[in-house]
């Protein structure tokens, strides 16, 4: 699993370097495939079913611009302009064990809001990575979340949360990114967690996209940042997978990485390193392996039943793919 996650920080780190105006989404997740499969991994969202009647997603990446959440579809037609944030989410499918990590990106010279948007984000999956350690629960992983979100005059998305990882891409426990500490599953050693904050600069509320039936927008149409790293519950303490190193097979490709006076001019603005004691251990297991179900979605999908294929508000409901606002112990 720490390789996976090394395939996927990697390429996150070299398109901080690479993203800039006029690139489009589509080019995003061209590269990024380039990257993984070079290094031998194989994307993991790519041909991931759509939980609706709608298509399988099409990309390598989730490439979501200012007011998308999350599941952005790449594409020629969505162009990347100074002062825009670029959130990129990828999965990595890497000898039989998954990645997955976000980023959101600035570009160029952005709002002081939106660049305070991305660092209290960043802040927040920093303290929820302090919160998985052995002994804790689950709940208190998404309450230093919310916390310090609200606390900042954010909001946090409800409707999507992260997830356990492992042998599958979307195990036990769904990570929700609210509620009251103390409850849900207890955090014991072995269990990898993908956590993933995705904060709204205004409401929390999102919608669902009518054109592709992937894209989840803030219904106010205010910016959104989403960051994400997987962490394995160790007896010494939190580990985050995947710190950027070099990996076999991803050498610098001719494409001017890294090379300031080439490619797209001004480069996405680097928020911050992953956090202290990345590295892992390539023994630690999904945590699946303690709770032994598929929560079958990385995360809840609202595409189903009659609102599909239309823009739809999301509710925060209870059903199959949805965590009730209060889970007890």
């Amino acid at each position: 699993m720490h390789q996976a996650n090394m395939i996927v920080r990697r390429t996150l780190h070299d398109l901080r370097e690479r993203i800039g105006p006029g690139m489009t989404t589509l080019e995003i997740d061209q590269f990024a495939e380039r990257r993984i499969r070079r290094a031998g991994g194989v994307p993991a969202f790519k041909g991931y079913p759509h939980r609706g009647d709608g298509r399988d997603f099409p990309g390598s990446a989730c490439v979501s611009v200012n007011d998308e959440v999350v599941h952005g579809v790449p594409s020629a037609r969505v162009v990347v302009r100074e002062g825009d944030i670029v959130s990129v989410d990828i999965g990595v499918l890497y000898k039989g064990y998954y990645g997955d990590s976000a980023e959101t990106f600035a570009v160029g010279r952005v709002s002081a809001e939106a660049a305070r948007l991305l660092m209290v984000t960043r802040e927040a999956l920093d303290l929820a990575v302090e919160q998985t350690r052995t002994g804790n629960r689950v709940s208190d992983i998404g309450h230093a979340v919310q916390t310090h979100v609200e606390a900042s005059g954010f909001s946090v998305v409800r409707e999507f949360v992260g997830h356990g990882i492992g042998a599958k891409l979307h195990e036990d426990p769904q990570v929700p990114n609210f509620g009251q500490p103390g409850r849900r599953e207890r955090l014991v050693p072995g269990m990898v967690l993908a956590i993933e904050p995705m904060v709204n600069q205004g409401g929390p509320e999102v919608l669902l996209s009518a054109d592709d039936g992937w894209t989840a927008r803030t219904r106010d149409g205010s910016l959104s940042a989403h960051f994400e790293v997987c962490v394995a519950v160790t007896e010494n303490g939190p580990q985050v997978l995947g710190e950027p190193v070099v990996v076999e097979g991803m050498e610098d490709d001719g494409e001017g990485r890294g090379d300031p006076g080439r490619g797209h001019g001004h480069r996405a603005a680097a928020q911050r390193d992953v956090p202290p004691g990345a590295g892992g251990s390539q023994g630690a297991q999904g945590a699946g392996a303690h709770l032994g179900q598929d929560a079958e979605a990385l995360h809840p999908h609202p595409a189903r039943g009659p609102g599909a294929g239309r823009a739809v508000a999301v509710r925060s409901q209870p059903g199959p793919d949805r965590l009730p606002l209060q889970v007890g112990e």
